[in-house]
């Protein structure tokens, strides 16, 4: 069972597996939605999927008609999204607390990306940051 959480803690959720490959979406939505160059998802059928804690918290989002993107309330942490009829929630790898063991297999939306995203092995890295 892998756990997960928002930034700030009033929401938690369980989830029992990954039911699809980790995926790096670029599309406009999840560059937008995320503040982020790209989301990283994953597939999950609901019967995977439980709420522990802080469900109430939830607010939502229809980004594009019949998609509805979740997060929370308070801190505005992304957690999963919904498309109407699909049978999968679409989880914010990100927001797990356990590490899934498994790492992203592909991108989509590529020609959606920022042209400033680069690959980052031929940047100064730093382990932690401090002043």
């Amino acid at each position: 069972m892998l756990k997960g959480s928002c930034l700030c803690g009033d929401i938690h959720y369980q989830v029992a597996q990954l039911d699809s490959p980790i995926v790096h979406c670029s599309c406009q939505s999840c560059i937008k939605a995320h503040a982020a160059a790209f989301n990283t998802g994953a597939g999950i059928k609901r019967e995977h999927f439980k709420w522990t804690k802080g469900e109430d918290k939830l607010s939502s989002y229809e980004s594009s008609p019949g998609k509805l993107r979740h997060f929370c309330s308070r801190c505005g942490s992304p957690l999963i999204a919904e498309k109407q009829g699909q049978e999968n929630y679409i989880l914010r790898v990100a927001t797990l607390d356990d590490d899934p063991g498994v790492k992203p297999e592909y991108q989509i939306w590529k020609s959606h990306e920022k042209p400033w995203l680069e690959n980052t092995d031929s940047i100064t890295a730093y382990d932690e940051w401090g002043e």
